[in-house]
């Protein structure tokens, strides 16, 4: 059954006054279709704003092309307009990694692609700025979070400024934004002006500030501030944007954290730290909020895919400290895990029970990676003096709590659930936590038992996992662990398999072009799967987003904490010839794959990948790289 639309946020004037509202407090402009569901970032926000005493409205991917009625609809709203791009930074929305246009998008009905534009926060903002010139503008969501300083951009290949020089909103309200929301509303209901909220935790706002004195030569590093290198200096030197990247994720990953600063021509962009991690009761808080868990019936007989997705599955913690170097998580959501109460989490597992279309087969109990579930360290004490955005890289940290068994008394909770036949793990399982051993003998055998169980009642056939590469040297820059631990987690899975009677497959991930990664990096990976008889299906070619540690070493050229130089692969022959070693199982690659193998002088990689072409006569490559001719006698 559909509930009623007035079970929703309004999305409309008619909505609106099926409420009984004249008028509405925040009106927030998503670049998603709106999904009233704990996922998606509008809904959150809108819910978690309604909760406390707020009227709130939605516009989901307004018309920006037309004559902006969507736009005007609601007029201007007592406290101010709430932007986000939606879920994905909107370049990663629209554009492969080879920079072409996509014909879908997840986010939109029917996967319709143009629903929205480039860049939409900067594009929303402008209207709203145009025709409501007084009334304050948040931004928020993935895109504005990542772009809150200078960032490299892959889709234009040029640094950009903090997304606040190039947009219209009033401040930025970044990373998972609850608390912070509550906070800017207050604020501005109490009748404090928009201009005096400066220090407010997880924000950014544009400022003057005198009393900083501009040092170019380096950055400066205070008790509670930081100031980083110029944008312009950055512009002019791409070690001093490294440079910089350093102090923003590691204050990114701190618990308490410093005040970043860095100054655009006459302008300074002000980052305050964030809010310390959400405590059991406020993450229960915001889940238990009276989502109806569904597309708002305006799309009735449309389907979203991103909502199909996660439709049966249920979030049960926030935050990673994986720290993997191409990943954005911990720069949005922090390293510190927030988990939920298992109560919480059974109370929204019955409400799936409870859909008109669920078959008794959650999809997903997860979260952004599978089993770091009331995960912490030992001594918090030391984690809030750490500065390391991984406590699993190079090693797991001794200060880290891995016991599995809070999760795995959830999962056998879950399943208890009435209506539930089986629940499946669908987010991303790091199995290096699962497998560390700890020394402890009850928490080593609970994690023994966490994977067999993992594999015997949670996945669905196959278990996707990313290993990202074969190459320790490229592993050690992803900040992930030797390949030598997938094969010891493959033999686990094969005995379990074996033991069990089953036949499951376990599915690898693997990045190219990543920076470190050169071509006979490829091959080789292409010849270890091989031998592990492995046809790649998992597979994409790196692409630089902003705020990541990898991006960073893809723009300058530069690793941040040790400032030396690191080859990358930026141009689009050199990636697609990296690409290529992923489908060395299929003939159309045969003949160019033999031949870069001829030319990087590795005939022992092409023994392994086609044993008959190798016992073929060839010469070696010549200085230019092109194989030598026979001379004719």
């Amino acid at each position: 059954m559909t509930p009623r639309n007035d079970a929703f946020l309004p999305t409309t004037v008619k909505e609106m006054k099926a409420l009984g509202w004249d008028s509405v407090d925040v009106v927030i402009f998503s670049g998603d279709a709106y999904v009233d569901h704990p996922s998606f970032g509008a809904a959150v926000i809108g819910r978690t704003l309604q909760a406390a005493g707020y009227r709130v409205a939605i516009v989901p991917q307004p018309n920006w092309q037309d004559d902006l009625r969507d736009f005007r609809k609601f007029g201007a709203p007592r406290l101010f307009f709430g932007v986000s791009a939606g879920a994905m930074d909107s370049m990663v929305n629209h554009y492969t990694a080879a920079r072409r246009r996509r014909s879908d998008d997840a986010y939109t009905p029917d996967a319709r692609h143009g629903a929205r534009p480039d860049y939409p926060t900067i594009v929303y903002s402008a209207i709203l700025r145009d025709l409501y010139p007084d009334t304050p503008i948040i931004a928020g969501g993935i895109e504005a979070s990542m772009r809150r300083l200078s960032h490299y951009d892959y889709w234009q290949d040029r640094l950009r400024p903090s997304l606040l020089l190039d947009c219209k909103a009033d401040l930025i309200s970044y990373g998972m934004g609850e608390k912070g929301i509550i906070e800017i509303a207050r604020r501005l209901d109490n009748g404090e002006s928009i201009t005096s909220l400066t220090r407010l935790p997880q924000t950014v706002v544009r400022t003057t500030a005198p009393e900083l004195e501009c040092r170019e030569e380096k950055i400066y590093v205070g008790e509670s501030d930081i100031v980083l290198h110029s944008f312009d200096r950055c512009l002019a030197d791409k070690r001093a944007q490294a440079e910089n990247f350093k102090h923003i994720e590691q204050q990114s990953n701190s618990m308490h954290g410093k005040t970043l600063w860095q100054r655009h021509g006459d302008t300074w962009i002000c980052v305050n730290p964030m809010y310390p991690p959400m405590t059991t009761e406020e993450i229960d808080a915001s889940f238990d909020l009276p989502y109806t868990r569904l597309p708002h019936p305006r799309y009735k007989g449309k389907r979203i895919p991103a909502y199909e997705m996660i439709r049966h599955s249920v979030n049960v913690h926030r935050g990673c400290f994986g720290g993997c170097s191409f990943c954005t998580i911990s720069a949005h959501q922090g390293k510190f895990i927030a988990s939920r109460s298992k109560e919480s989490v059974l109370r929204e597992v019955r409400q799936v029970t409870q859909m008109d279309d669920f078959k008794g087969y959650l999809s997903d109990i997860g979260g952004p990676s599978a089993n770091m579930y009331a995960m912490h360290g030992k001594d918090l004490d030391i984690c809030a003096k750490c500065l390391k955005p991984s406590c699993l890289h190079p090693s797991v940290c001794p200060n880290l709590n891995t016991d599995h068994r809070p999760l795995l008394d959830l999962y056998h909770a879950v399943d208890a659930v009435p209506g539930v036949k089986k629940s499946f793990i669908g987010s991303g399982v790091r199995y290096d936590l699962s497998m560390h051993h700890t020394g402890n003998e009850k928490i080593d055998r609970a994690n023994r038992q966490y994977n067999e169980e993992l594999i015997t009642r949670h996945v669905s056939g196959r278990l996707k996992v990313a290993p990202e590469h074969t190459s320790d040297v490229v592993l050690e820059l992803m900040r992930k662990p030797s390949f030598q631990l997938y094969h010891e987690f493959s033999r686990f899975f094969e005995r379990v398999n074996s033991a069990h009677e089953l036949k499951q497959q376990l599915i690898p991930y693997f990045i190219s072009s990543h920076p470190g990664c050169r071509e006979v990096d490829m091959a080789e990976l292409a010849a270890e799967t091989k031998s592990l008889k492995l046809h790649l299906e998992q597979v994409q070619d790196f692409t630089p987003t902003p705020m990541t540690l990898s991006t960073e070493i893809y723009y300058t050229g530069f690793h941040p904490y040790t400032m030396k130089p690191v080859f990358t692969a930026t141009r689009p022959d050199d990636k697609k010839a990296q690409r290529k070693y992923f489908f060395w199982y299929d003939p159309a690659y045969r003949a160019d794959i033999t031949a870069s193998l001829r030319r990087l002088h590795r005939p022992d990689l092409l023994a392994r990948l086609f044993p008959r072409q190798a016992s073929y006569p060839y010469r070696p490559a010549s200085p230019s790289g092109e194989p030598q001719r026979r001379k004719k006698r």
